[in-house]
């Protein structure tokens, strides 16, 4: 919000305020229904005192520009002035209600907006610190690059074939075999989900899922109407799988190297088992490998390396890598499979951005990738164990982790169930973000997604600080 009242007009502040608020819903920008923010936040936005923010309302509840309903807060009012308004304005509200895809969790639309605010410091952020992104060779490489009129155009439905033709070779390396036409260019891992969601399913298919997973903060599968359903991968997988699958569609989505958010990493025999149960009760598989190349020691196979039969449908991506700003993933499935998915992609944007194809063609050709990748490893590794240096010395008492073994994060559970939302906000108002457990697991009141991969050094010791004497006090 950028308005805010003159403290030199002619006009009291009680007044611009009330103007401000009666023109925002004359325009149609505040609409019927629409909740306002907290009388506390909006003396703070509007730089005034709540007194007057309390007053201002009054009056627009006087005029019946606004209503108050018990318990929930204060709204723009359905009455005879906004039946007037809304005759040149649609109701919204009732619009955006009753829309197909579901909000995200509260506690993630706040964690969107304040990772906006540079003077936060972002524990929990599951991307690459600006420091650690490659700018100079990026901005060098751009220079050695060559295009011509094609390779900034629309590229082919299945995205750039060089950059399909380089991933192949690419991912062979890695006991992934595939062609070029089993290969779709997608603008982030997200999307390639969002594909799925639409392209594969029909309505009320099950989505089996790790517990707790990364999908519960994100609503491609649930926005689609796909049930979601947590399953622990124990000696009782197959019994269970079988008994709620019936004879529903269903996809079994896995993170099996560097788990989001636990950081765990799926042994070689618990992949083979695996694949072997859905195999067998002919659920496909959507691994997730998007953190595989950020492992600190020897890597693991991918499910895809030792799928037989076209059961796995990979996703890859250089957000977690290189630069979340590209925008490219890749998806890996049967050419037919691909081949729907790629249509739809067609109907929704028209293809990843060209430029933005071309760069990870060159980087990974030139082996500028494998080359930046050895030197992001070892600085995460460094910045995980400063870390741990912290979590020993200060966390001791309170909380337990494993130590991680890669990717961004470490899994930090304390000993009591004190990650809810009071504290999540408590944290914001003393400028530290976290990603509480219960954005992934409704029910988790112990675990915090802690991220050592974006704020600097210097961040990470002053927020931890912060977190463990909010703890203390709690």
């Amino acid at each position: 919000m950028q308005w805010k009242p003159k403290r030199h007009s002619q006009l009291s502040l009680h007044s611009q305020i009330v103007d401000w608020i009666t023109s925002l819903i004359q325009q149609g920008e505040w609409t019927i229904g629409m909740k306002l923010p907290p009388q506390r936040k909006l003396a703070e936005m509007l730089d005034v005192n709540r007194s007057t923010i309390i007053q201002v309302l009054d009056e627009l509840k006087a005029d019946g520009l606004l209503e108050t309903k018990r318990g929930g807060g204060t709204f723009v009012a359905n009455n005879s002035w906004n039946v007037l308004l809304n005759k040149s304005q649609p109701n919204w509200q009732k619009h955006i209600q009753t829309s197909i895809h579901k909000p995200n969790y509260h506690t993630i639309q706040l964690i969107n907006e304040y990772e906006q605010d540079a003077s936060m410091i972002r524990l929990g952020t599951g991307e690459l610190s600006p420091e650690l992104l490659p700018t100079n060779l990026l901005e060098e490489s751009l220079q050695s690059m060559s295009l011509n009129a094609r390779d900034i155009g629309y590229s082919e439905p299945k995205g750039s074939k060089r950059l399909r033709l380089v991933l192949r070779d690419y991912l062979r390396k890695q006991g992934i075999h595939t062609s070029p036409e089993s290969i779709l260019i997608v603008s982030g891992a997200l999307q390639a989900l969002q594909l799925i969601s639409v392209g594969l399913l029909e309505q009320q298919s099950i989505i089996f899922q790790e517990h707790p997973s990364y999908l519960n903060s994100v609503h491609p599968f649930q926005s689609a109407g796909m049930q979601m359903v947590s399953v622990q991968s124990n000696e009782r997988l197959a019994e269970t799988l079988k008994a709620l699958k019936g004879k529903r569609q269903s996809l079994f989505y896995t993170v099996p190297t560097l788990h989001n958010p636990t950081g765990k990493i799926m042994s070689v025999d618990e992949r083979h088992r695996l694949l072997d149960i859905c195999s067998t009760l002919q659920i496909p598989i959507i691994e997730d490998n998007v953190y595989q190349e950020l492992l600190f020691e020897e890597s693991v196979p991918a499910l895809k390396s030792i799928d037989q039969s076209g059961q796995v449908l990979y996703l890859g991506s250089v957000s977690k890598t290189l630069s979340p700003g590209l925008r490219i993933g890749w998806v890996i499935a049967p050419e037919p499979v691909i081949n729907r998915l790629a249509d739809i992609k067609m109907q929704t944007d028209y293809g990843s951005s060209a430029f933005s194809q071309e760069i990870v063609a060159h980087w990974l050709e030139t082996g500028l990738y494998n080359q930046h990748l050895g030197q992001l490893r070892q600085q995460l590794q460094q910045r995980s164990s400063f870390v741990e240096g912290i979590l020993e010395k200060d966390f001791n008492e309170v909380a337990t982790w494993e130590k991680p073994k890669g990717g961004f994060y470490i899994w930090l559970r304390f000993n009591d169930p004190i990650v809810n939302k009071a504290l999540f906000l408590k944290l914001i108002k003393q400028k530290v973000l976290i990603n509480p457990g219960y954005v992934y697991d409704p029910n988790d009141m112990y675990h915090i997604r802690l991220s050592y991969a974006y704020a600097s050094l210097a961040e990470l010791q002053e927020g931890l600080a912060i977190l463990i004497s909010s703890i203390k006090l709690h």
